[in-house]
């Protein structure tokens, strides 16, 4: 064969071979399933109203999150699990997103109680845990976080269960004043979270610290700016949903304002803190707040007891940077 035709047949067959694996070789430009977050969100939604945004704002995050389930856990201020599911299941409604990922019913009841029935046929938290469980196992997607707002005990259920879904998940609850004692999540199970303490799953504690501008009690909104931001909303339900006061609602921001004027508010200015709002704020962007690594503690005895010593680190997030938090809140909920 002449060489220069030989040659010129080679460049051609090496450029054919390049186009056909460059889609291979080069990173999409948009975004993939595959590049969300896999999230599950564990929630005691009926709780107050910070669950409720909380969950609104994931949802409407879906360019974001790949939200593989919602699972609930009953806390001692929200009722039992059937009110804790029916607040889950409204809020889905009212964002046009129930049927996008299982909603399903966790503990009822506490670790302890639940514990040694694990290798029952059934036990209270079943269809929440099994999940749980299931999703960490599935490794397609890369690690599993679970956002918990609530109570810890659907999650250190999994971990009882099944120790191997450790390290294929990132757990991030919002709860505890560490280092100050109490804090409403962390009381309604102590002792689910001294078992996660007590493993080696990736724990976050996004921090509350009641009447303190460091925690995520600072991540307040006044009742005026609910009215101001959440009265205009582009996306109205053709039947309307039954509010948890009553009422009739076509959307999400009008149950807002509805949540708002049917709760306690604190300060001169009325507001409430969106606490669960920002767990899930800064999974999404974690600049909005400051992070540190501490020796993993214990709580014991109505108190936080160091361990100086101790390999097992945890993460602790504080300083949030509360305008940040509270203007993408608005930007991406209050014109659904």
């Amino acid at each position: 064969m002449n060489p220069y035709i030989h040659r010129t047949m080679k460049s051609v067959f090496q450029y054919i071979f390049l186009m056909m694996t460059l889609p291979v070789l080069m990173p999409s430009c948009s975004p993939g399933k595959d590049e969300k977050i896999r999230v599950i969100f564990d929630t005691d939604t009926n709780n107050e109203l910070d669950d409720q945004h909380a969950l609104a704002y994931l949802l409407m995050n879906d360019g974001i999150f790949d939200l593989e389930a919602v699972t609930v856990n009953a806390t001692r201020s929200g009722g039992g699990i059937d009110e804790q599911y029916d607040e889950a299941k409204r809020v889905m409604r009212l964002v046009s997103k129930l049927g996008s990922c299982p909603l399903l019913k966790g503990a009822d009841r506490s670790f302890n109680e639940i514990y040694e029935h694990l290798n029952d046929e059934w036990y209270d938290g079943y269809d929440a845990v099994e999940y749980i469980i299931e999703r960490a196992q599935d490794a397609k997607g890369g690690k599993l976080v679970v956002i918990a707002v609530g109570k810890l005990t659907n999650i250190a259920l999994a971990l009882g269960k099944a120790p191997d879904i450790s390290q294929k998940i990132r757990l991030v609850w919002l709860g505890s004043n560490y280092p100050d004692q109490g804090e409403y999540n962390l009381e309604n199970d102590v002792d689910a979270l001294n078992f996660v303490l007590s493993t080696d799953v990736p724990f976050e504690m996004v921090l509350v610290r009641y009447g303190f501008n460091d925690g995520t009690d600072a991540v307040r909104v006044t009742l005026a700016e609910i009215r101001e931001k959440m009265s205009h909303p582009a996306h109205h339900l053709k039947a309307s949903i039954i509010g948890r006061h009553g009422g009739e609602f076509y959307n999400f921001g009008e149950y807002s304002i509805n949540l708002f004027e049917n709760s306690q508010l604190h300060g001169t200015e009325k507001s409430r803190a969106l606490f669960d709002m920002a767990a899930v704020a800064i999974v999404k962007n974690p600049e909005w707040a400051a992070k540190r690594e501490i020796p993993a503690p214990y709580y014991e005895n109505g108190q936080w007891n160091e361990y100086p010593d101790n390999s097992r680190t945890i993460t602790l997030w504080e300083n949030f940077n509360r305008d940040a938090i509270v203007a993408d809140f608005f930007a991406i909920v209050a014109g659904h």
